[in-house]
């Protein structure tokens, strides 16, 4: 009788707590999204129809990631487990994935949602830890098997898809995801030029710019996740931080004039200063904001580590 009373009271416990939460929506197994870009094989002009038709098909993946992400954020870790459990019982994203517009999304998606639970996840239970780890892992093996059959050439993709997975392999204990992301960070080491240059990103044109700081984000925080001193990627770092002070740099080494870049196109570097101490004030010196850090695919908040990072000193 005494231990039916407490299973009552537990289920009650759990009821209300979920009574808080808002129903996560229907778990999406597929996803089939194109590509934007209507200017092969720079891929720098937006089509504004297909542009409109891809934020269609990705909507119910962007609203999940945007709930979990600010759920994890602001330490709402019940509602946050609810909502993985209820994707992960339902094999979200496990079925087609259809053209590589659809493989990006998946990874920027697994990138946010594994930075998320690293949030929460000692809040879960053991059936909820399991269905969640066997789900991310599931997800970047999908991520992995794409990635090395891959014909084409690995840019700021290859180094999402190694922060996908690298993140996965963190939070869940999976060696040999994070080995197979190590090997990206150190490919990505490789790509970077002694100028701090991504040349396949300098290639895209009027986003030449915008491109260099959209793969230092998940380097930098591959980086801090992996515990890597990298003297490559402070080139990067560097040579991110000249071009906002000197964007006709890059306007010349590109060859066309730069879109320009937002405040919050910069928001990774939260991660890398506190992975590598700056000498000085950097922020106040590259005249960048202080406001609020916040960037869904590396998890939501960023003004406080996140879990899986190695913050230097501790």
């Amino acid at each position: 009788m005494r231990k039916a009373c407490l299973l009552l009271a537990f289920g009650v416990m759990v009821s209300a707590t979920y009574a808080d939460c808002p129903v996560p929506p229907p778990a999406q197994r597929d996803i089939i999204a194109d590509s934007y870009y209507d200017d092969p094989p720079i891929y720098s002009h937006i089509d504004p129809v297909r542009h409109a038709a891809y934020e269609a098909a990705v909507k119910p993946f962007e609203f999940y990631l945007h709930a979990v992400a600010k759920m994890a954020s602001t330490g709402d870790k019940a509602c946050t487990l609810r909502w993985l459990v209820a994707w992960a019982e339902g094999d979200a994203m496990l079925g087609t994935i259809k053209k590589e517009q659809a493989h990006y999304e998946r990874k920027w998606l697994l990138a946010g949602l594994a930075l998320s639970y690293a949030k929460v996840r000692d809040a879960a239970t053991n059936d909820q830890r399991a269905s969640i780890d066997a789900w991310l892992q599931a997800l970047a093996y999908g991520v992995r098997r794409h990635s090395d059959a891959h014909k084409g050439t690995r840019n700021n993709h290859y180094y999402w898809e190694g922060l996908a997975v690298g993140a996965t392999g963190a939070v869940t204990g999976n060696a040999k995801d994070l080995e197979w992301a190590r090997g990206v960070f150190h490919a990505a080491e490789a790509d970077i030029t002694d100028d701090g240059t991504l040349p396949l990103e300098m290639k895209r044109g009027s986003r030449a710019q915008r491109y260099h700081l959209f793969s230092a984000a998940p380097l930098a925080m591959l980086e801090s996740i992996l515990d890597e001193h990298s003297v490559k990627m402070e080139k990067l770092v560097v040579f991110c931080f000249s071009g906002r002070k000197d964007i006709d740099w890059v306007a010349k080494h590109a060859g066309v004039p730069q879109i320009g870049v937002l405040n919050d196109d910069y928001d990774w570097v939260a991660i890398y200063f506190r992975h590598n101490p700056p000498q000085t004030d950097a922020w106040n010196i590259l005249g960048m904001h202080t406001g609020r850090l916040y960037v869904t695919r590396l998890g939501g908040d960023l003004e406080k580590p996140n879990p899986l990072e190695h913050v230097a000193g501790k």
